[in-house]
C-alpha cells in the first residue's frame, strides 16, 4: 500500500497535538478527525495507527532521532525503523531532506540503550518495575504492551450464550473463536465494526477485555443478593454482574461522575437487565454509601488507577503519568477501599481490583487493609476461579498481564469479612 504525502502531513500533526498530553491521545485524535472531515476512512486509519506507533516506541525513535526531533521526522522513523517500510511504499511521499532521512535511519545506529529507553518506558516507571522484576522481565513485559490489543467481547448470558454468540458472528464472516479464560469471552481475530451490527444493537454482547471479565467471577455475586459496583465508570462490569445475578436482587452501580454513569443508561436498556440502580455519589463518604454499611453481600472496587496495565491501548499513559498523580492515586485508592469495606455484611465479600501493574497500586493497598482491619481474610483467588471451572495461573492475588495472559494488565485481591 502507497503512502502518501497528505497522510504524512496528517499524521506529523495530529502527533503534535496528542504529545501535548493535555488530554487523551483517543480524544484528541477524535477531535482532529472531526475538525478535518475531508480525511478519508484508509487516511484516518493511517493516523490512528502512526500515532500510536510512535506513542509505543517513542523513546526509542527520539533515541534514533535525537531530543529535538520533529513529529515529522518521529512519523518518518517509525515507518522506517519499526513498520520496515520501503521507500518504493513511500511511492510520491517523500522528496529531498526527507528522502535523505529516511534512507539515513533505516541503516542509523542507537548505541547504547538504557533500560528504560529498550523498554520504552519513561526513567520513573521502569525503575519501579524492576523493583519486582528483572531487567529481561521488564523488557518483555513492555515488548508486550507495546503490541496492539486484541478485540474481545462479553457475551450476555440473559441473551445468547458463548457458543451461539460464536457461530453467530461465524455465520455473518466475523472470525472468532471462544476466549481463553472466562466463559463468557469470544477473541475476535481481526477488528470489524460492530456498532451496528444486529446482536450488539440487542445487547447479546458488549466488547470487553477477557480479563476484565474475570473480575465479575471473583466477585461471584448470586442470585437475589445486595451487590454494590463502587466505581462502576461507564458500567462495563456492571453489566456483567448483572447477568451473573440473572437479572435479580439488587445492584447498585456507584460513581463520581455523572457523565460516566450516564453511558451505562443506554447499556442497561440494550442489555436487557433491570436489576441495576445508577447512584451519582459526591465521593467515597457519600451519605448514601454509609446507608448502606453492613448490608451488602458482595462489593466490587475497581479502583481509579494509572490505568498501566491498559498501555496496549493506550500508550500515551506510560507518557501521561508521573510519580507525583501516582502518590495521589494511591491515597484515594486506600480511601475508597476503605469506604466500601464498611458496605460489607459479615460473611460478605469484597473485590479490589485495579488495571494497574505497580505493586503500590495493588498489593501494597491490600497489605495496608488487612494491617488495619483484622476482621477481613484474604482469599486464594485462583482457587475462587478454579471452583468455577476457570483454570488461570494468576497467583492468590490475581495477577493477569498481556506477557502471561494475553489479556490487559489486571490485578485484585478477593477479601471476605469473617462471619
Amino acid at each position: 500500500m502507497t503512502i502518501t504525502p497528505a497522510q504524512i502531513q496528517s499524521a506529523s500533526q495530529a502527533l503534535r497535538s496528542v504529545l501535548r498530553f493535555d488530554y487523551p491521545a483517543d480524544s484528541v485524535l477524535s477531535r482532529y478527525f472531526r475538525d478535518l472531515r475531508e480525511l478519508g476512512a484508509r487516511d484516518r486509519a493511517f493516523v490512528a495507527e502512526a500515532v500510536y506507533g510512535v506513542l509505543r516506541r517513542k523513546r526509542t525513535l527520539e533515541r534514533l532521532c535525537g531530543p529535538e526531533a520533529s513529529t515529522r521526522h518521529l512519523v518518518l522513523a517509525w515507518l522506517a525503523r519499526v513498520e520496515g517500510t520501503t521507500l518504493r511504499q513511500l511511492g510520491d511521499g517523500l522528496h529531498g531532506r526527507d528522502t535523505d532521512f529516511f534512507t539515513e535511519i533505516k541503516g542509523r545506529e542507537s548505541g547504547e540503550l538504557t533500560l528504560a529507553e529498550s523498554a520504552d518506558l519513561p526513567d520513573w516507571l521502569a525503575d519501579r518495575l524492576l523493583a519486582t522484576l528483572s531487567a529481561e522481565q521488564v523488557v518483555a513485559l513492555a515488548q508486550s504492551l507495546n503490541r496492539p490489543a486484541p478485540l474481545d467481547l462479553r457475551a450476555n448470558t440473559l441473551k445468547m450464550d458463548r457458543d451461539a454468540l460464536v457461530e453467530r458472528l461465524k455465520a455473518d464472516g466475523i472470525a472468532c473463536a471462544p476466549g481463553r479464560f472466562s466463559p463468557t469471552s469470544v477473541r475476535l481475530e481481526g477488528k470489524p465494526a460492530l456498532q451496528k451490527h444486529p446482536l450488539f444493537l440487542d445487547g447479546s454482547f458488549e466488547v470487553q477485555d477477557a480479563g476484565s471479565q474475570l473480575l465479575g467471577y471473583l466477585l461471584q455475586p448470586k442470585r437475589g443478593e445486595m451487590v454494590v459496583d463502587f466505581c462502576a465508570g461507564a458500567g462495563g462490569k456492571t453489566l456483567l454482574l448483572g447477568a451473573l445475578m440473572r437479572n435479580s436482587g439488587r445492584l447498585y452501580a456507584f460513581d463520581v461522575s455523572d457523565k460516566r454513569l450516564s453511558k451505562l443508561k443506554p447499556r442497561m436498556a440494550r442489555s436487557g437487565l433491570s436489576n441495576i440502580h445508577p447512584v451519582v455519589i459526591a465521593s467515597e463518604n457519600d451519605p448514601r454509601v454509609k446507608r448502606l454499611a453492613g448490608k451488602i453481600d458482595r462489593v466490587l472496587v475497581d479502583a481509579p488507577c494509572s490505568g498501566l496495565g491498559t498501555l496496549r491501548r493506550n500508550p500515551d499513559l506510560k507518557w501521561r503519568q508521573s510519580p507525583e498523580a501516582l502518590a495521589e492515586l494511591t491515597v484515594k485508592q486506600a480511601a475508597i477501599l476503605a469506604s466500601a469495606a464498611r458496605l460489607v455484611k459479615p460473611g460478605g465479600r469484597l473485590v479490589y481490583a485495579t488495571c494497574s501493574l505497580l505493586v503500590e497500586e495493588n498489593e501494597a493497598i491490600v497489605a495496608a487493609f488487612l494491617a488495619a482491619n483484622e476482621g477481613f481474610a484474604l482469599v486464594n483467588a485462583r482457587e475462587v476461579l478454579a471452583k468455577q471451572g476457570i483454570a488461570v495461573e494468576c497467583g492468590e492475588q490475581l495477577r493477569l498481564t498481556p506477557l502471561a495472559h494475553d489479556t490487559d494488565g489486571f490485578f485484585a485481591a478477593v477479601l471476605e469479612r469473617k462471619a
